[in-house]
């Protein structure tokens, strides 16, 4: 019944929005609807329409203002318009109650409130749409921000996402645009997301993973984790006095420079990406802390992108392309990472797309480069090449223009290509030591020696199953279809110039033959007299004739005389 209800909610959103349309024929129970592109199918440059998307998805509450920040990441589907909507709906959402916060702390923690903190902010200091920050202090002095998942949101979120399965499969099968971008897959992509999102103690872990790899590098802070207050729904995490990092004047009277914070912000970019493969996916300005002492500290670790070594190595050979104007390496490196398919793309006007968006931007500052012009063109090469990215690139690619768009808030003239070059030179470097050769020389062997020992039984299993009839051999040779057709064509030949010849050789003998069977006269010419075995060998020199034409016009014609 709550489903039922919910439904009725969302057609009625929808409809008031001006989706009236849509929101009937997606509920509608007929199987068969004609896959004919309705108000759904997204107009490439409205932004009127776009902006009726993001307040429907508003409206809609929590579950689809989440969806709408996944969407906001696939600018690989989506036009620009409904992008930038998109990205609006990022913080947007009043705080809940106190009394449900409290609720919720003293049921994870199975203690009241006021035995777990010496005092504790019934004004919350951030609210998103899946959880809320609090400050607070403990008893032992320190002051902490306890960061809350909302009261039944998670319920409510399962909730919706049957429902948003339930409308991409309906989409899929009503709208062409729906097949096109893959509904399903994008609300099996929220799912997996916004579930590691609600766990608490996956974004402590995260916490714990930058602490460790920021450890030895003095400009930026981490903030501690108090593991002993923290469960599933609950994150009690050291309080990180300072200023949000878009303050620029208040930075200013700090005696800080903006300029020196956008350098540290390039630099723990470039660590993430380069050294540890593990990087802060959403540095917004709310995210982002300039401590009073000059240091640079992080917060809020519910969205992170992970890069394997083979991927950090190819984003390395990109950045180091890009600096040096070689392309061919830049070509190589994403070849390599496989965003590009030989076979069924032109490379060569690739290639020259790739240059032709990139040359403009070089030697340019932060100050002097449109972020929206460099996102907008690079996504429009991958749509023209109908190029799909994996999440964690569409991740990067994301962290670099919020970075970016950092850097020219805080006024900086520095090149994020210039930043992340001696990183990359050195991960490339290191990639090239003994020590890593050994080390991935081993790794390899051992992997080998297991595909050798389990050879064998594998080798055994198969066979076992073969000769019990439990699978069969297929082999399928590819590519013969126009050797069988050349063959065929030329047997063919064969056979007439056979049946020529002998229709020549008979008529010969025929016409000179001297028995006569059948004679008959005939009043033609002065009256002549014809045989029935002359008459059989002038046929016969004549269908001779025929094929004899006909086959050296065709032989001719096929350009193989």
């Amino acid at each position: 019944m709550r489903g039922i209800r919910r439904l009725g909610t969302i057609t009625r959103v929808l409809a008031r929005h001006g989706f009236a349309d849509a929101a009937s024929r997606l509920v509608r129970r007929k199987k068969t609807v004609p896959p004919e592109p309705g108000p759904a199918a997204l107009p490439k440059e409205s932004a009127a329409t776009a902006r009726r998307v993001r307040q429907a998805l508003e409206e809609l509450g929590p579950s689809f203002i989440k969806l709408g920040q996944l969407l906001s990441t696939r600018a690989d589907l989506f036009p620009p318009a409904y992008i930038e909507e998109f990205k609006k709906l990022h913080d947007s959402v009043p705080p809940d109650p106190f009394e449900g916060i409290r609720s919720t702390v003293e049921k994870e923690l199975k203690r009241p409130l006021s035995e777990i903190f010496a005092s504790f902010s019934e004004t919350s200091i951030a609210a998103a749409s899946v959880a809320q920050v609090h400050r607070a202090r403990l008893f032992t002095g320190e002051e902490v921000a306890v960061k809350v998942v909302r009261p039944g949101i998670a319920k409510k979120i399962k909730e919706d996402i049957q429902l948003m399965y339930f409308f991409a499969r309906r989409i899929e099968k009503v709208f062409e645009l729906g097949r096109v971008i893959g509904a399903v897959n994008l609300v099996q992509e929220f799912e997996r997301t916004v579930f590691r999102e609600l766990d608490m103690a996956v974004e402590a872990g995260n916490i714990e993973k930058f602490s460790h790899n920021f450890r030895l590098v003095n400009e930026i802070h981490i903030p501690k984790v108090y593991w002993k207050f923290n469960s599933k729904s609950v994150l009690v995490m050291e309080y990180v006095p300072g200023i949000k990092v878009d303050q620029v004047e208040e930075i200013q009277k700090q005696g800080i420079d903006p300029k020196a914070i956008a350098l540290i912000g390039l630099r723990s970019l470039s660590r993430q990406l380069m050294e540890f493969g593990f990087f802060h996916a959403d540095p917004h300005p709310g995210n982002t802390i300039v401590m009073y002492d000059g240091r640079v500290s992080l917060v809020d670790f519910g969205i992170v992108g992970y890069l394997d070594e083979e991927m950090m190595r190819n984003i390395a050979n990109v950045f180091l392309g890009y600096a040096e104007h070689n392309y061919d390496m830049v070509m190589e490196a994403i070849g390599e990472a496989g965003l590009i398919d030989e076979e069924t793309m032109d490379l060569k006007n690739f290639k020259t797309d790739l240059k032709d968006i990139s040359e403009p931007f070089y030697g340019r500052s932060l100050l002097t480069i449109s972020v929206r012009d460099v996102y907008d063109q690079v996504i429009g090469l991958v749509l023209k090449y109908n190029i799909r990215l994996p999440r964690n690139l569409l991740l990067l690619f994301k962290t670099l223009i919020q970075t970016e768009a950092l850097g020219k808030v805080l006024g900086s003239d520095a090149s994020i290509l210039q930043a992340m070059r001696p990183y990359a030179k050195e991960l490339i470097e290191r990639s090239y030591h003994y020590e890593k050769i050994f080390e991935n020389a081993g790794r390899d062997m051992v992997k080998a020696s297991g595909y050798l020992r389990s050879a064998p039984k594998l080798l055994h299993d198969i066979l076992r199953q073969i000769a019990a009839g439990k699978h069969r051999i297929e082999m399928k040779l590819s590519g013969l279809q126009r050797f069988d057709r050349l063959m065929e064509t030329g047997v063919n030949r064969l056979t007439v110039g056979m049946v020529l010849s002998a229709s020549i050789i008979a008529g010969s003998l025929v016409l000179n033959s001297r028995q006569k069977v059948i004679e008959f006269h005939v009043d033609l010419l002065g009256g002549q007299t014809f045989s029935l075995t002359s008459l059989l060998g002038v046929v016969g020199y004549s269908i001779a004739t025929v094929l004899g034409v006909w086959l050296i016009v065709s032989i001719i014609r096929s350009g193989k005389l």
